[in-house]
């Protein structure tokens, strides 16, 4: 009862918090004098990528405590969080070529980040058909667990490429908060805030859905 009284107030702080977001974005964080309006997008491209890293290291873990454990709550933690992590994963893609455009004058350029965010998207999206295409569930669980685990050290290389690699891609996260407005920076962190609480939200009923499947079929 507690956990369910404790996952409908995170339900409703993420319905909350999302239009929150979008109001700190759009009104209380100061307007970006060479990009303009089109900066706005930045908050929810950079929170989406932050969440979307921290629910494929959630998936890493629980492929780990499954091999080892066998347990269904691991499974099914690190497919909610695989397929959640791949969600955000997608936003970061498609909100990134609105931004580069009028920024770079491209759509898509094959910089060091945005090519080994690809590769990652492909990684994860192929976790999620692996998981449609095999019905044992033990094989499902142990061959997705492997490419979990595997998959999951993309995730640095595209946090450090651009340390790796020289990259167009702009640096925010460093000493000073990359040269951000304190406002900037507040907003930013308020939309992280929001795309975390709905990452916790969505995992939750993902893996509720699934445990429910997995006690009708052993029923029948």
């Amino acid at each position: 009862m507690l956990k369910s009284k404790l996952f409908f107030v995170i339900d409703v702080l993420a319905i909350v918090m999302i239009p929150v977001a979008l109001w700190f974005a759009f009104f209380y964080a100061p307007l970006e004098l060479r990009m303009g309006a089109i900066q706005k997008i930045f908050y929810f491209h950079v929170a989406s990528a932050w969440v979307g890293f921290a629910a494929l290291f959630v998936t890493f873990v629980c492929s780990i405590i499954f091999l080892i454990k066998r347990n269904h709550f691991s499974d099914d933690l690190a497919a909610a969080s695989a397929g959640i992590g791949l969600l955000f994963c997608t936003v970061v893609l498609m909100t990134g070529p609105l931004w580069a455009r009028p920024t770079w004058g491209v759509w898509w350029t094959w910089d060091p980040r945005l090519t080994t965010t690809l590769i990652l998207w492909f990684i994860y999206a192929g976790y999620v058909f692996l998981r449609k295409f095999i019905d044992d569930p033990d094989k499902r669980g142990k061959y997705c667990a492997v490419l979990g685990i595997i998959g999951f050290f993309d995730v640095p290389i595209v946090f450090l490429s651009i340390r790796f690699w020289r990259t167009i891609h702009p640096n925010v996260v460093q000493s000073g908060g990359g040269g951000l407005h304190p406002d900037m920076r507040t907003a930013m962190f308020v939309a992280l805030g929001a795309f975390t609480l709905l990452y916790i939200s969505l995992a939750n009923k993902r893996v509720r859905l699934a445990k429910l499947e997995r006690e009708y079929y052993t029923a029948e």
